[in-house]
């Protein structure tokens, strides 16, 4: 089996990002390989949700997180608080990694307890490290994909990339 990093922004999609990103992870799903993902909002979010309605065991999926559960989960309550995502958003990726942890397919980093972009950066170097090939799903030149894109390409992991621009 194949592990499939998968990557891409959290803040914008369009019908064409999500329309590939079905596409491209129901085919790796299909053929019996798994996914990565980091567990944020967006690109992450929906694949995590396409490998678990494939394989709701959590063989297919592998979930890496900066920090533990419960920092990442109080972050993204935060930001809910401060209106940078609604409430419902937070409670569905917290369910969705409820979920993911309760299958044994979340690995997260316990040496961190704080969230920034180190943090972030560094639990892509281990996405990156685990992957055999990425997917990425790159709006608007993010800063974060590429991020994990030149970290591929520099250890010799295969890109594909899809790329997309949103007002």
């Amino acid at each position: 089996m194949k592990w499939i990093g998968v990557s891409g922004s959290w803040r914008k999609t369009c019908p064409e990002l999500q329309h590939d990103l079905q596409r491209e992870v129901t085919a790796v799903l299909q053929r019996g390989d798994g996914i990565i993902t980091g567990g944020a909002l967006g690109v992450d979010y929906l694949a995590t949700n396409l490998a678990l309605q494939q394989a709701p065991d959590g063989s297919q999926l592998k979930v890496f997180l900066p920090t533990s559960l419960e920092i990442y989960a109080a972050h993204y309550q935060q930001r809910a608080s401060e209106g940078v995502i609604t409430q419902a958003t937070a409670k569905d990726l917290i369910q969705q990694l409820l979920i993911v942890n309760s299958i044994g397919s979340l690995v997260v980093n316990l040496a961190e307890t704080i969230l920034n972009e180190r943090t972030y950066y560094q639990r892509n170097t281990r996405v990156i490290n685990a992957s055999d090939e990425l997917l990425a799903f790159q709006v608007n030149s993010s800063a974060g994909t590429q991020d994990t894109i030149d970290k591929a390409r520099a250890h010799g992991v295969s890109v594909a990339l899809f790329r997309y621009t949103v007002d």
